[in-house]
Parts: C-alpha cells; sequence; structure tokens
C-alpha cells in the first residue's frame, strides 16, 4: 500500500511538471511550482527528485514515451505521408509550445547533461524510425532522407510556436516531406 502512495505521489509530481514544463518552459518553472501544483510536501518532492534537473529527466523520459506510443500506435510501415501527418497533429496538438526536446536542448547547453543524453536518445530514436519507414518504402538513401526530415521537422516545430499559425506550418511541413520523398524516389 506504501508503495502505490509513493508511486501516486511520484506520478503526481510528474504530471504536474510535465503540464507546467509544456506550459511555461523549463527554467521558467520553480520546484516549489511544481509541488504546489501536485499537492505534495517537498519532503515527499525530493524523496521521489532529489534535485529538479532529475525531473526534467524524467519529464523528457515521459515526453519521450508518449512520442514513441504514438508512432507504435500508427501502425507498422507508415508511409512517409503518414510521417507528416503525424508531425503535423504535433504541432496542431492544444497547449503546442515548441518541441519539448529542442526546448530542452536550448535550456540546458551542456553537451554531457542527463538532459541531453535524453535529448540525444529522442533524436537518435526518431532518426531511426524515420529511416526505417523509409527503408520500407524503397527510398534512396534512407539515412540521408532521415536526417532531411527530421531537419523540417525541427524548423516546423519551431516555426509553428514562433509564427503562432501552426495549421500553415503544418500544411507547409506536410508538403516539404512529400517533396522530398518524392524528390528521393
Amino acid at each position: 500500500m506504501e508503495s502505490t502512495m509513493r508511486g501516486r505521489a511520484r506520478e503526481a509530481i510528474l504530471s504536474a511538471a510535465i503540464a507546467e514544463f509544456n506550459a511555461h518552459g523549463i527554467r521558467a518553472v520553480s520546484a516549489d511550482r511544481v509541488i504546489a501544483d501536485a499537492g505534495v510536501s517537498k519532503v515527499t518532492f525530493y524523496r521521489h527528485f532529489p534535485t529538479k534537473d532529475e525531473l526534467v529527466v524524467a519529464y523528457l523520459e515521459a515526453e519521450l514515451e508518449r512520442v514513441q506510443r504514438a508512432v507504435a500506435d500508427a501502425g507498422p510501415g507508415h508511409s512517409p505521408g503518414q510521417w507528416s501527418t503525424a508531425l503535423a497533429e504535433e504541432i496542431c496538438r492544444p497547449g503546442f509550445r515548441g518541441c519539448p526536446f529542442i526546448n530542452a536542448a536550448a535550456e540546458y547547453p551542456d553537451p554531457d547533461h542527463a538532459v541531453r543524453e535524453v535529448v540525444d536518445r529522442f533524436r537518435s530514436w526518431m532518426i531511426g524510425a524515420i529511416t526505417a519507414a523509409l527503408v520500407a518504402q524503397s527510398i534512396a538513401e534512407p539515412e540521408h532522407v532521415a536526417c532531411q526530415i527530421m531537419m523540417l521537422r525541427d524548423g516546423a516545430l519551431v516555426e509553428g510556436y514562433v509564427s503562432g499559425n501552426p495549421q500553415r506550418v503544418a500544411r507547409e511541413l506536410a508538403a516539404g516531406v512529400d517533396a522530398l520523398v518524392a524528390a528521393t524516389l
């Protein structure tokens, strides 16, 4: 029973952190704000996350799991068009404030920091998943094209947030991915 209560407290802290970090950014959100939103004591918070950086790592790991679930739910053998649709949906989701991984990389410039390790893991996984989809579609130079799609994705996520017009950016991203893929057939 105690472990269930501890698990609920950890999940409450992580849920509060996800909402706050996504809405306001990592550095702008204090541990006290997360503690208040989660409805836990400081002792409970620090028992689960001895440092804010450990909470940020857990947040990014949760975001990575969310993206991996979304890709798995899309089913095997996604076409490049399905990728651009999924990326467009990401840009247009409620409360969108840019890519959590790009945002974290900007806020944690040290390439050896634990936060950046999760960012790197996400990027490697994403490029690998895009490459696998391109291989299934018999695209020439799939690794090269996957890196190009990743750059289009990165730029679109930033532009979607900065411009305040995610629908336009989503359409342009889909068109860009389609054009890139068509050029490699």
